[in-house]
């Protein structure tokens, strides 16, 4: 390097430790004034996540963002200040499906940052359960999957629990294959969920015709025990498990349709409390009788209330009926709906609004 290179690269060094300062003073400045936030809520029950403001300001930053920096890097750094916001304001403890490693881990690890309590549960009720009696202030769940549908056993604890809908998010599903060390010609195991499994098939039978696909609880657990054996085993999972388990990726994007998404949901012991909620969703059964779901449906159409998702579900102990899940444009838990809401009381057996909540981006990143 010659000396004037060295010149400009330490000048360059000078620059970025100033700039490093200030960015560090207005960071402090910005946790103060989290503090006084924090102290303001102090004592009351006003909810510390706040999902359509942190959406506004990510939305913000973005729009106005004028260089070099790329509009994912921005997000991620704003995630993290957002979550150590939160944390000065009060410590969230938010469940998931563990253990930790799972889509739902990594899922609430990008959504709410590193600075939020993850702690994982055995299964979806166990959720539901920390939730409704306040041994947690959020959950997250899986809704549905854009390949495989919706995970019902999730609609039918709504039914059960008393916890409502905060946020959505919508995030793409992408598959790695993951060893110690060993050759794809030498794997003759891989394990992984039955879901993931069934999402690669299609190139694990063209890749690895020999290999037996065996099915496990999750796909962190398929990643410890590949960690674990000295054989030539495999898991399939997601790609950031390989540094949690010191395991190499021998094989990125092994999905067979690449399109597929899965769309979550974060849930709290009561409804959300911010003004701006521009989607609900509802879950209903209805009379024994010819018209009583099409009365329902015409309720909303006379409202001019859009429907974007209609779902059946089996009414729990009871064959042969049925509860019905909706997703709806607006918010109708404003006043201006206060009539509808009573007209599809008096239309139902039984009327539940899920929440109201913003919408999540549909473009969202992959993971």
């Amino acid at each position: 390097m010659s000396q004037s290179s060295k010149k400009n690269l330490g000048d360059l060094r000078v620059e970025i430790d100033s700039l490093d300062s200030e960015i560090l003073e207005l960071l402090n400045k910005r946790a103060a004034a989290s503090l006084a936030v924090g102290a303001i809520k102090a004592g009351s029950s006003d909810q510390i996540f706040k999902p359509f403001r942190e959406q506004e300001v990510l939305r913000g930053l973005i729009k106005r963002n004028p260089g070099t920096l790329p509009p994912e890097h921005l997000e991620a750094i704003y995630r993290e200040i957002i979550s150590s916001s939160r944390r000065l304001q009060r410590p969230e403890r938010v469940v998931y499906l563990g253990p930790e490693g799972t889509f739902s881990y990594f899922a609430g690890l990008q959504h709410m940052g590193r600075q939020a309590d993850l702690l994982p549960k055995n299964n979806f009720e166990d959720i539901f359960v920390a939730v409704s009696k306040g041994e947690a202030d959020l959950g997250i769940i899986p809704l549905e999957n854009s390949l495989k549908g919706t995970v019902g056993q999730n609609v039918d604890l709504f039914m059960r629990y008393p916890v409502f809908i905060q946020a959505e998010l919508y995030h793409r599903i992408s598959h790695g294959l993951m060893t110690k060390g060993a050759d794809i010609s030498e794997i003759k195991t891989v394990y992984s969920h039955s879901k993931a499994l069934e999402q690669c098939t299609g190139w694990l039978r063209a890749n690895m015709p020999g290999a037996e696909l065996v099915s496990v609880e999750s796909t962190a657990k398929a990643a410890q025990m590949v960690a674990d054996s000295d054989d030539p085993v495999a898991a399939v999972g997601h790609l950031k498990l390989a540094n949690l388990f010191g395991l190499h990726v021998v094989a990125e994007a092994i999905e067979d349709l690449p399109d597929n998404w899965t769309r979550f949901l974060i849930i709290g012991p009561k409804p959300g409390q911010e003004d701006k909620r521009d989607k609900t969703s509802l879950l209903f059964t209805t009379p024994d009788r010819p018209g009583a779901l099409v009365e329902v449906l015409n309720e909303l159409s006379g409202h001019d209330i859009n429907m974007t998702k209609l779902e059946s579900r089996p009414a729990l102990g009871e064959k042969w009926k049925y509860m019905f899940f909706v997703d709806l444009q607006g918010d109708l838990g404003a006043e201006e709906h206060a009539s509808l809401i009573e007209d599809l009381k008096a239309r139902c057996l039984t009327f539940k609004i899920l929440g109201s909540y913003p919408a999540g981006s549909q473009d969202g990143s992959k993971f």
